[in-house]
């Protein structure tokens, strides 16, 4: 199994599609918009994923609520953007982790009944004031205690859903002035206490990703994705997080280079498994080629993540989704 979590073209697997993840299987999928149309065809794109992937890969989508989901009415809820839950908490901080703890659940029940099973939440990154839009409103907070305790609540209810969350984007995006999709941004702050804050109290999490941004202070020749310095000094060092770390996708233009040597090296550098999200099956069997397969330890922290998520799971709860949703919306108001 490659060490590589990837993309897909369209909403039904193709033969070369089929053929490629038969001869060189990933450690999993990760779904957008343009593979998702029905409840019943994603269900039928998952169940042939199933059939070819190997049983310890993991089908995993982007669904944090507001304005990065791929599931979406009129099929699934709309789930407000983390902000609002950070506005219910300062007025009201214990409603506040309750209604992200329903959000989680409600998010977590809807993947996990499509038969997915990792979503790429929490965000942990800060709303810093100035910093670009790329994060806004998908923080909760400006307030690294704030941030924390909605990331834990959140992830809680993902958790009891019986789906693995992802916290992100570690060690912290939200102070970027520049869209890491768009170019490498720099984030030159020497004290970085309050930004990793969040995923410091978050480290017992079975998953995060890595943020694409340089930061001068830890590391002024890598950004963090590549750099064996912060991962290993403040990501398994400072920050103490032994669970499954996945790159960013590797085709943002904060990076450059071939996809399979981005992938040697975040690979190198620490990071458990690469993403790499195009689903251009060109980029994605060169990068498939390139990439080792996942090593004992990375193996190791999967199957934690997968048993994490099944012993926390709550079938009770995921029975009582509409109550659920009624009192999520009875908070936010």
């Amino acid at each position: 199994m490659k060490a590589a979590i990837i993309g897909l073209a369209g909403a039904t697997l193709g033969a070369e599609e089929t053929a490629l993840l038969r001869h060189a299987p990933p450690a999993g999928v990760i779904l957008f918009a343009r593979n998702v149309t029905t409840p019943a065809a994603l269900s039928r794109l998952i169940d042939d994923l199933r059939a070819i992937l190997p049983a310890a890969a993991v089908v995993m989508i982007d669904q944090e609520g507001g304005r990065v989901a791929r599931l979406r009415p009129p099929f699934w809820r709309e789930h407000p953007a983390a902000a609002a839950l950070g506005r219910l908490y300062a007025h009201d901080p214990a409603a506040g982790r309750r209604a992200a703890f329903l959000q989680g659940a409600l998010i977590g029940g809807e993947c996990a009944a499509s038969g997915l099973d990792v979503v790429t939440a929490p965000v942990l990154d800060l709303a810093i004031p100035g910093a670009d839009a790329v994060i806004g409103d998908r923080a909760f907070a400006a307030d690294p205690e704030a941030v924390a305790a909605l990331g834990a609540a959140l992830a809680s209810g993902l958790l009891a859903a019986g789906v693995q969350p992802v916290m992100k984007h570690i060690p912290g995006h939200g102070r970027a002035e520049a869209d890491s999709h768009l170019t490498l941004p720099v984030v030159a702050a020497s004290d970085l206490a309050a930004d990793v804050a969040p995923f410091a109290a978050n480290a017992p999490l079975p998953w995060a990703m890595t943020a694409h941004i340089l930061y001068p202070a830890l590391d002024p020749a890598r950004p963090a994705t590549l750099s064996p310095t912060i991962i290993r000094d403040v990501i398994r060092g400072a920050i103490g997080f032994a669970g499954v770390l996945v790159s960013d996708d590797l085709a943002m233009r904060a990076l450059t280079g071939a996809p399979g040597d981005l992938a040697v090296a975040a690979l190198d550098a620490g990071c458990d498994l690469v993403l790499h999200c195009t689903g251009a099956l060109a980029e994605t069997a060169s990068l498939l080629d390139a990439c080792p397969a996942i090593t004992p330890a990375a193996g190791e922290r999967l199957a934690a993540a997968r048993a994490l998520a099944r012993t926390r799971r709550d079938p009770a709860l995921l029975a009582a989704r509409e109550a659920l949703a009624a009192e999520r919306e009875a908070l936010l108001g």
